[in-house]
């Protein structure tokens, strides 16, 4: 088992909407950029959307997504697990990120958005107890499907159209 910890947000001052994620992968905290693996649907779900080219370096994606108002973070700023899947992660290591100062510094942000299961009931547990009222206001969406190539049980084609109907502009 390994003490894992998350990394920075990608955010601007602009920032409309928020896109969560549980925990960075090995990939991801190896090359400290989010959504890394290969495999991952993200950046080729987030192109479709924003209009940007997969294939640009990791520094454009992440601005033609701020330029689109999205900020990406992690639910957890550090847990304990064993390999890249949610279900590794133990639940009495978890330790969240500050969101109460990540709103309060981005107060545009409108809606939130879950990349998978365990970044919803991660913030809902561990994350929504503790905002203020005008943070718990937020709207939320229900999870969208896991980008994550662990999710293989649903057709790319499906988690576009699912983050399409949610998150487009």
């Amino acid at each position: 088992m390994s003490f894992v910890h998350s990394f920075a947000p990608l955010a601007n001052a602009s920032a409309t909407r928020l896109i969560l994620g549980s925990m960075p992968g090995k990939r991801s905290l190896a090359e400290q950029q989010y959504y890394a693996h290969p495999h991952n649907a993200f950046w080729q779900i987030m192109a479709e959307l924003f209009g940007f080219d997969v294939t640009a370096p990791y520094a454009e994606r992440c601005a033609a997504l701020c330029a689109a108002g999205v900020a990406v973070w992690d639910v957890l700023a550090a847990c304990t697990r064993e390999s890249s899947l949610d279900s590794d992660i133990v639940e009495s290591s978890i330790v969240p990120n500050d969101f109460a100062g990540f709103l309060s510094a981005h107060p545009g942000i409108q809606a939130i958005y879950f990349n998978g299961a365990k970044a919803e009931s991660s913030f809902n547990t561990h994350v929504l107890p503790t905002l203020s009222e005008a943070h718990a206001a937020i709207r939320r969406h229900r999870r969208l499907p896991s980008t994550s190539p662990a999710h293989a049980g649903l057709r790319f084609e499906a988690k576009l159209d699912a983050w399409q109907r949610a998150i487009a502009p």
